[in-house]
């Protein structure tokens, strides 16, 4: 695999193009921790979803990256599926917590990877649902909706 400007561009066209699929996954996503942490959380239009893949892409360094793990899960495939199911799952966590961005919300994407995951079927390549729960995770994370992230923390120093 090269990558390069043109196949980084190429890859953010997809993830952008991807946003009938990832938005309903994100929605759901978002229903089910919800529904855990008993808290209403707000839902993600398709528009959005493709604004916050251009903010996440006009980042070079991390669409470079965003653009490898996206390839690579795209191309992904093991003969049995199983043997692969570690493979693909460190992409798809280390694919939503680069999305995502720093910590808390990395640690965040990762974790709700797996929650996405687990109810994800994509027809096609073993890595094709990880994918797909993976942008899903990344984007469900740095989109506002959760309360706890409207306005400022009250655990910041000086915040009087």
């Amino acid at each position: 695999m090269e990558l390069t400007p043109a196949t980084v561009t190429a890859e953010y066209e997809w993830v952008r193009d991807r946003a009938p699929t990832v938005v309903p996954l994100i929605n759901e996503t978002r229903d089910r921790l919800g529904d855990c942490f008993g808290v209403e959380v707000g839902s993600v239009t398709e528009a959005a979803y493709r604004d916050e893949v251009a903010v996440v892409f006009g980042d070079g360094d991390r669409a470079v990256n965003v653009a490898g793990y996206v390839a690579l899960l795209r191309d992904l495939d093991v003969d049995g599926d199983y043997p692969g199911f570690v493979v693909d799952e460190v992409l798809g966590r280390e694919l939503a917590a680069t999305v995502a961005g720093g910590q808390p919300f990395s640690l965040l994407a990762q974790a709700t990877f797996h929650i996405a995951d687990v109810t994800t079927h994509t027809d096609g390549v073993a890595g094709a649902d990880d994918l797909d729960a993976a942008l899903a995770a990344g984007f469900q994370t740095r989109l506002p909706g959760w309360a706890w992230t409207e306005g400022e923390s009250p655990f910041a120093v000086g915040n009087d």
